[in-house]
């Protein structure tokens, strides 16, 4: 008796891409400006007006909390469903902690800047009334033909320090300067966009996905779209300290997604050119439902994609939920490389998260 073979056929739905590529040079353009102002933890209120100006300038209502981040309405039909994106516009840091006798300055950081990857880079240090200056963050005593302890110093805050751009000599000739302990140091981004579409800079995170939000309002705008459900954004402040998102979420948001530096390192499977889903970090699993849905809208936007789970991590979005905010959480991000360090993403990270969401937080 002849067997008969039946081959099922499954065909694979093809999504059909946007051309972003226009909203993408917007995106660069965008995180470009806001890297070049500074806005470490706890000095973003420039920053924070930049934000806001752009987003009123694309035609939304936008916000000022009382904490100093921005909160904007980009519309949507259910207003008992709301989704909530959020992001953040501060950044790592240094502040003054000690005048020495030489007048040079000792730090403490602001959030996670690394001693090890800071030395050499220019600062500039903001004075409560008298102004700004430069100077370089340096190793002690930091000319190799003097010191032979030069390779085998640890760096740390207590053996790096911030040498003026000034003529001091004592403690004294830098406090007639007006600058005190508790002062503001920022240090240079250094920005630049490659002829092949990599963005270096510091401080990709998380102004990088400020970029993008920018970027999404924008195609809203155009395109006229109206999400399915009501659309908010959050750009916190003091994110990099753990308490930027744990307050302002809209009435009827039941869902958040942060928007933040995807994890690009051993291990983990997302390049600088994708869109990372985490789907797990040192907080926890993210909303099983929500991871889902993301890789779904990934898929049906065409968005290239990688699901990661990132070790040492943790988002605005945990923040929020941490505070008593009853809501399910994601996070998504464009692909970092070099994390808190002189980070590298490029355009076409950028562009797949904004693919990403205009079918996730739209449709």
């Amino acid at each position: 008796m002849a067997g008969t073979k039946t081959v099922k056929k499954t065909a694979e739905k093809t999504a059909t891409k946007k051309n972003l590529k226009k909203y993408t040079d917007f995106i660069v353009e965008k995180t470009c400006e806001l890297l070049n102002i500074d806005s470490p933890t706890g000095y973003t209120e420039e920053a924070a007006a930049w934000v806001k100006k752009e987003f009123e300038k694309l035609g939304f209502k936008a916000s000022l909390t009382n904490k100093g981040g921005v909160i904007v309405e980009l519309g949507g039909k259910d207003k008992k469903n709301g989704l909530l994106i959020e992001a953040h516009t501060d950044t790592l840091g240094g502040m003054v902690s000690e005048i020495k006798g030489s007048g040079r300055l000792k730090l403490t950081n602001l959030g996670g800047m690394n001693p090890n990857n800071a030395e050499t880079e220019n600062v500039r240090v903001v004075t409560k009334f008298d102004g700004i200056y430069e100077g370089t963050f340096q190793l002690n005593n930091a000319s190799i033909h003097v010191n032979g302890e030069y390779n085998d110093t640890k760096r740390s805050w207590d053996t790096c320090e911030v040498v003026l751009d000034e003529d001091v000599k004592t403690k004294e000739d830098t406090e007639k300067l007006g600058i005190s302990v508790g002062d503001i140091v920022c240090f240079e981004p250094n920005v630049r966009v490659t002829k092949s579409g990599y963005i270096k800079s510091r401080f990709l995170d998380d102004k990088l996905s400020v970029g993008i939000i920018l970027g999404l309002a924008k195609y809203i705008k155009d395109e006229k779209a109206v999400p399915r459900r009501a659309l908010y954004v959050h750009v916190t402040v003091f994110e990099e300290v753990g308490h930027g998102g744990c307050a302002n979420v809209p009435e009827g948001v039941t869902e958040a997604v942060s928007v933040d530096m995807g994890c690009v390192g051993d291990g983990l499977t997302c390049t600088e050119r994708q869109v990372s889903i985490c789907a797990k970090d040192s907080g926890g699993p993210y909303s099983y439902p929500v991871v889902k849905g993301l890789v779904e809208a990934a898929k049906k936007s065409g968005a290239d994609y990688a699901v990661d789970i990132y070790p040492h991590y943790g988002s605005d979005v945990e923040a929020t939920l941490s505070a008593g905010s009853d809501i399910k959480h994601g996070l998504i991000g464009a692909g970092v490389y070099a994390s808190h360090g002189y980070e590298r993403s490029h355009r076409d990270g950028a562009e797949n998260v904004l693919r990403l969401l205009t079918e996730y937080a739209l449709n």
